[in-house]
């Protein structure tokens, strides 16, 4: 069974529901999945200020040679003024080992972000991720035009071609809504349909 992992950093709480519906459409598709999100970084003082959320439901990732023991790995961040957290490059900047041996080669890799606004740099936040996803030597996901949530102009709505994505407003105070949610199914089960047929 391919072993997929939904890996994220969160600030308040929005792209853990999009890891968790990325991780349904994963398990769907049959595939064994974990959800685990990336250490905060952000001294205490930042974290309290800014009223990050504190009660996560997955646990954090025990290191990076984790990573190797996965068929594929979908990666979700926020958008931090056009790039992924300051988080999750942190964890990543720490695979050098892993870069090194080619543990990542091959396996399937995949994004999904959050932005305040529509233009708030989904997309350059989802390359960013894709990048270093590349480098590792990984295969990418995204998420197709087979998910019809990806058409209409009639709400506001997240989703591009590279990955799920949702739309948090200045605030905060959006959720993911169903047609962002529904891509990040689409695109956890197509994730895994793709690394069922490469890993079994």
């Amino acid at each position: 069974m391919a072993k997929v992992l939904v890996l994220y950093y969160s600030s308040y709480g929005h792209l853990s529901q999009m890891a968790d519906a990325i991780a349904e459409g994963a398990r769907e598709a049959g595939a064994e999945v974990d959800v685990l999100r990336v250490p905060e970084t952000a001294p205490d003082a930042v974290v309290k200020a800014a009223h990050f959320k504190t009660d996560h439901t997955h646990p954090v990732i025990s290191g990076v040679d984790a990573l190797a023991g996965y068929d594929a790995i979908i990666v979700g961040s926020p958008t931090r003024f056009g790039r992924m957290s300051s988080q999750m490059a942190s964890f990543w900047d720490q695979a050098g080992g892993l870069w090194y041996q080619g543990k990542l080669n091959g396996k399937i890799g995949a994004a999904f972000t959050a932005t305040a606004t529509q233009h708030g740099g989904q997309e350059v936040t989802l390359f960013s991720i894709i990048t270093n996803l590349l480098h590792f030597g990984m295969t990418i996901v995204g998420l197709d035009y087979g998910y019809p949530g990806l058409q209409g102009v009639k709400e506001v709505h997240g989703g591009t071609p590279y990955g799920a994505s949702t739309l948090t407003d200045g605030d905060g105070s959006r959720q993911p809504s169903e047609v962002d949610l529904g891509g990040a199914r689409y695109q956890g089960r197509r994730v895994a349909e793709v690394a069922i047929k490469l890993f079994g």
